[in-house]
C-alpha cells in the first residue's frame, strides 16, 4: 500500500515533489490505524508552515493533522506566513505523548496566530469520535513512519514525567516568550507566571563551598565529579536517566522549536558532564556511555540531516557550535582524560573515539594536538580560584 500525503502537505522548500510516499504492507498498515495515535488540526491556514518530528511542511487545502502516530513523544511546531506570505513569524511548538488510539485536537487562533486546546470537552469528543469513525480520515495525513527510526533515538530518554517537570506552562515553547525575559534574570518558581519558558534546572557552572581551602574548590570546579552528584541527587532523584531525558528534550526544542533558552541548557549539561574527570571511569561510567552516544547521534542527527529521503528537515547551524567553542575546548580535555585513564571501560572509550572522530571531520577541530591552547577563555572553561578570593566570596 502506497499512501501519499502529497494532496494536502508539501515540502517546505516549494519543490514540486511530493514531501514522502509510504510503502508499507497491509499487516503494518492496519497496525497503524488501530493503535497509532492521531492529531486533528482545526483551521490551520494554507501555505503556513507546520513540522511534526523531523519534518516541517508549507501545509494545503485539505490539511487536518496527522494519523497513525506512533504512540511516545512527538514535537510538534509551527509558523505562521504574513498576510502578503514574504515573511514568517517565529517557530512555536510543543510536545505532545499520545497513547495508543488517542486522538488529540487542536485549534488554530487567528488573533493569537497559535495552535489551542478545546475549552468545550463535549466538542473535543465529538471530534475525537469522528476520527475514530475515519469522517477526517483523507484530511489526515499518514505519520512518516521511515523517520521514526531516528526520532525514537533521538527521545529515548524523553517520557511522561520529564515532559509535566520541564514544559512552561500552556506547554508552548516560543522565543518570544523568552525574549521577553532575556533583560531579566527570572527565578525558576515565577517561571509559571508566563508562557514559553520552560523549567529547566538550574545546573551552576561554579562550585562554591563555604569552608574549603582554595587548593580544594579548585579541584572541585575542574572535576565536577562532585558537583554532579549534587545535581543528580537534589534535582533528579538520583535517574541518570531523568538527566539524559532533560538533555533531549533541550536539544529537540533548540532543533526544532529554536529555543535559544533550550540550547544554553542543552550546553549547560554538556559541560557539566564533560568536565568530570572521576565519575566517567568509577561510579558512573554506564550514564557516559549513554550521555556519548547521544551527543553524538544529536549531533549526526542535526548537522547531517540525512534522516529522511524527502521533505525538508530541521537542521544543526554548525556556527552554533564553531563561534562558541566551549565543546572543543571540553572534549579535547575529557578525551586525553579517557585516553590517559590507566583502566576504563572498553565501551566507554569506544564511544569517546566515535564522537572525537565526528567532531574533528565535521568541525576540523585537532582534539589531540599538544599546541592546542585550553587557556581560549569561554565561560565554561575550568576556574581556578585563589584562596583570597575564595575568602571574599564567602563573605559576601
Amino acid at each position: 500500500h502506497f499512501l501519499s500525503s502529497s494532496i494536502f502537505l508539501f515540502p517546505a522548500m516549494e519543490s514540486q515533489a511530493p514531501p514522502y510516499m509510504l510503502n508499507i504492507d497491509s499487516d503494518q498498515a492496519l497496525y497503524l490505524v488501530k493503535h497509532g495515535a492521531s492529531l486533528l488540526v482545526l483551521d490551520f491556514p494554507q501555505s503556513n508552515l507546520f513540522g511534526f518530528d523531523l519534518q516541517m511542511f508549507s501545509v494545503g487545502p485539505y490539511f487536518m493533522g496527522f494519523k497513525m502516530i506512533p504512540p511516545g513523544p512527538h514535537f510538534i511546531y509551527y509558523s505562521a506566513k504574513s498576510r502578503h506570505g514574504n515573511e514568517s513569524s517565529p517557530i512555536t511548538g510543543f510536545f505532545i505523548n499520545p497513547a495508543p488510539g488517542e486522538v488529540i485536537v487542536r485549534r488554530w487562533d487567528a488573533k493569537e496566530e497559535r495552535l489551542v486546546k478545546l475549552l468545550d470537552g463535549t466538542e473535543e469528543e465529538r471530534y475525537q469520535l469522528a476520527v475514530k469513525n475515519f469522517d477526517f480520515d483523507c484530511q489526515l495525513g499518514a505519520y512518516d513512519i521511515h523517520c521514526y527510526r531516528v526520532w525514537k533515538q533521538l527521545t529515548a530518554y524523553i517520557d511522561s514525567s520529564t515532559l509535566e517537570r520541564l514544559e512552561p506552562v500552556g506547554g508552548d515553547i516560543s522565543v518570544i516568550a523568552e525574549a521577553t525575559f532575556a533583560d531579566g534574570h527570572t527565578a525558576p518558581e515565577d517561571k509559571g507566571k508566563s508562557s514559553g519558558r520552560c523549567f529547566y534546572t538550574s545546573i551552576p557552572h561554579l562550585v562554591k563551598c563555604p569552608g574549603v581551602s582554595g587548593s580544594e574548590l579548585t579541584a572541585l570546579n575542574v572535576d565536577k565529579s562532585v558537583l554532579l552528584e549534587t545535581v543528580l541527587e537534589q534535582h533528579y532523584g538520583c535517574s541518570e536517566d531523568a538527566i539524559l531525558g532533560e538533555l533531549q528534550f533541550s536539544f529537540v526544542a533548540f532543533l526544532m522549536g529554536q529555543s535559544l533558552e533550550s540550547f544554553g541548557q542543552w550546553k549547560a549539561i554538556v559541560s557539566l558532564m564533560l568536565s568530570c574527570e572521576a565519575a566517567p571511569l568509577r561510579r558512573r561510567t554506564q550514564l557516559f556511555i549513554k550521555f556519548l552516544e547521544l551527543v553524538y547521534f544529536e549531533l549526526k542527527t542535526g548537522l547531517k540531516p540525512d534522516n529522511t529521503a524527502n521533505g525538508d528537515s530541521p537542521s544543526l547551524d554548525a556556527s552554533w557550535l564553531l563561534d562558541d567553542n566551549f565543546l572543543q575546548l571540553l572534549y579535547k580535555d575529557f578525551f586525553l582524560m579517557v585516553r590517559e585513564a590507566q583502566h576504563v571501560d572498553g565501551g566507554l572509550l569506544k564511544q569517546a573515539r566515535r564522537l572525537k572522530n565526528f567532531l574533528e571531520s565535521s568541525f576540523s577541530w585537532v582534539l589531540e594536538d599538544e599546541n592546542f591552547n585550553i587557556a581560549n577563555e569561554n565561560e565554561y572553561a575550568p576556574t581556578v580560584v585563589e584562596e583570597a578570593e575564595i575568602m571574599e566570596q564567602m563573605k559576601l
